[in-house]
């Protein structure tokens, strides 16, 4: 199956669906009353189409469980589709054949650092051990198609294995066919409402409504739908939901956008939430450092940086210096564009930026206009407003660093590769977006939801950004899609495996 899907035509439906990342509507949604009867039955339900919903729906289906999937949105893959960084895998085969030393340690060492050691150990491992048979998986039953090894901010070295087009399409399509192969159903515009349990608090079901168009919270047919063995979350982060994000942290206005599709409204936690489900860290909201004004939501520039780094450097355009190390962790970098007070500039020389910047990012970021092509410096300090004299100062400074293979002033990871930036150059703007939400649902390494008297609430499982705890305060790049489809199978085989 291919997925005709990108972030265009996702965020362009979903808008003119109703607009609703800007103002969410309330969600007026009364606690569930056991159903006079049930309308179907499942063995297992599924509720989000991304990689963890989809992770979860095949595991479960492969271990003999009747599942179904459900999604709010008109079209699949959730956020997942608008992913592009790749899977954290490490020992995986094209380290190997790089001579990159890894391990499951190393990765559970990056993860524990950039989360400040707020992450939950125990499942923080379940992620770092689990990846690599994940990336096998997702290879081998899957048929994911890889095609090169990157780097990203935070991590010790390079494991992050990226899709063969740089979509999250690359396994959702792939995932969506596996599923019509099993005889998985994945239902769009089907939004669960509620969650439905027995008056000792086990899950039996849950109460939707088919036919929703989003974001219309009053559209949709009531339907009451069993699951006799368990619910598997994976609805996703509430990046979307304003009024959501500000509880937690104020600052997070409708100021600072998002680069999330509008359907991360936090709905399925909140169902989980009205069932006693507890939450852990919800606070630590993650901004992302690579996304440009000059483009909406994801976009593109997001890749050209992340490609970027390690080669070229980072600057405040009103000063003409870097001020922040360019491979440090998305927090270390976020905070310090916010820091000035306006946005940052990244540039590359041409001869470094072709070394791992996909050309088709490039091509799509000059059509759209937030990466331009410059010829030398004083073009590049013409066209973003740069002391001329400070600007060549400061790239001399970092080409030197190049040549060191060490940097003085910051410490940012130089690769071996790296030439000195000279010639042609690449350069965007830089302001961070809403990207990631660290918190959610408290669950335990075999994905089981705990409610807030620290008891695992019988039938319901959880996985993906709707749970909270993996990552603590950062999430590093690249280790989302390994937690969701770890985390996901992980949640199937639970809910297949459960018996009320």
């Amino acid at each position: 199956m291919t997925v005709s899907i990108t972030r265009r035509n996702l965020l362009g439906a979903s808008i003119t669906a109703g607009l609703a990342a800007a103002a969410p509507a309330a969600f007026a949604h009364p606690a569930a009353k056991m159903p006079a009867k049930w309308d179907e039955t499942f063995d297992v339900v599924v509720i989000g189409s991304g990689f963890a919903g989809l992770s979860a729906a095949i595991e479960a289906k492969t271990a003999g469980a009747n599942v179904v999937v459900f999604d709010q949105m008109p079209i699949p893959g959730g956020n997942s589709i608008l992913s592009a960084g790749g899977f954290a895998a490490p020992e995986n085969d094209m380290q190997k054949k790089a001579g990159i030393q890894d391990s499951p340690e190393l990765l559970l060492k990056d993860m524990l650092r950039a989360g400040g050691n707020l992450n939950q150990v125990q499942c923080a491992k379940v992620v770092a051990y689990g990846a690599y048979d994940s990336y096998r998986w997702a290879t081998d039953f899957i048929g994911v198609k890889w095609d090169r090894l990157g780097f990203q901010g935070g991590h010790s070295v390079a494991r992050s294995c990226s899709f063969k087009n740089g979509t999250g399409a690359d396994i959702i399509g792939p995932m969506l066919d596996k599923c019509k192969e099993l005889g998985i159903p994945v239902r769009l515009r089907t939004k669960m409402t509620n969650i439905v349990t027995d008056d000792k608090g086990a899950v039996l079901g849950v109460e939707i409504l088919k036919n929703f168009r989003f974001p219309n919270q009053k559209s949709g047919k009531p339907a009451a739908v069993r699951a006799l063995r368990g619910v598997v979350l994976g609805g996703g982060g509430f990046s979307q939901n304003i009024k959501m994000r500000m509880m937690q942290d104020p600052r997070l206005t409708s100021e600072l956008g998002s680069t999330n599709q509008p359907g991360a409204d936090g709905a399925a936690l909140q169902a989980a939430e009205r069932i006693g489900a507890g939450t852990t860290l919800m606070d630590w909201i993650q901004l992302g450092p690579w996304t440009s004004p000059d483009e909406v939501g994801f976009g593109e520039c997001p890749k050209f940086v992340e490609a970027s780094v390690g080669y070229g450097l980072m600057v405040d355009p009103q000063t003409g210096k870097r001020f922040v190390q360019e491979t440090g962790n998305r927090k270390v970098r976020a905070d310090a564009i916010i820091a000035t007070g306006h946005p940052s500039i990244i540039m590359i020389s041409e001869k470094n930026m072709k070394k791992h910047v996909p050309q088709s990012t490039v091509d799509a970021g000059v059509k759209n206009g937030s990466i331009k092509r410059l010829e030398g410096l004083d073009a590049v300090a013409a066209a973003y407003k740069i002391d001329p004299a400070a600007l060549k100062a400061t790239v001399a400074r970092w080409n030197q660093a190049i040549q060191n293979r060490a940097d003085p002033d910051f410490h940012a990871m130089i690769f071996k590769d790296a030439e000195p930036n000279e010639g042609v150059f690449y350069a965007c703007r830089l302001w961070p977006r809403v990207h990631y939400c660290m918190g959610g649902l408290t669950v335990t390494p075999k994905a089981e939801v705990i409610d807030t008297d620290f008891n695992i609430i019988p039938g319901l499982f959880a996985a993906g950004e709707i749970c909270g705890g993996v990552h603590g305060m950062v999430r590093l790049g690249t280790v989302s899609i390994a937690d969701c489809v770890v985390y996901g199978r992980v949640a199937g085989k639970s809910a297949a495996a459960h018996r009320a």
